[in-house]
């Protein structure tokens, strides 16, 4: 198995988003998993995805993947929004697939 390198790149803010701080992380490990709690069609993330892929693509060992809320509105009762939000096992899932990829 390839070994692991762990880089968390936690930017600042998204206005203005520090992207050399991502482009140097994906620069250091060549793949990248995106996580947050909006939805993943449309979400922020998929901005950064796209910005990664015009930017850095040739440092790209993988495809960059993304773990994000379902495309629903998140609930209001906290049995319905763990279903909705990403879970600790939607995290590991896809890590898993990223670092065998």
């Amino acid at each position: 198995m390839r070994r692991a390198v762990r880089s968390w790149t936690t930017p600042g803010s998204i206005a203005p988003l520090d992207e050399e701080l991502i482009y140097e992380s994906v620069k250091k490990t060549n793949r990248v998993l995106i996580l947050h709690e909006d939805s993943l069609t449309q979400g922020f993330g998929a901005e950064i995805s796209a910005r990664i892929a015009e930017h850095c693509f040739e440092y790209l060992d993988a495809p960059v993947m993304r773990v994000a809320a379902l495309d629903s509105f998140v609930p209001s009762a906290t049995s319905l929004e763990e279903a909705v939000l990403p879970s600790m096992d939607d995290l590991t899932n896809t890590l898993g697939k990223l670092l065998a990829y």
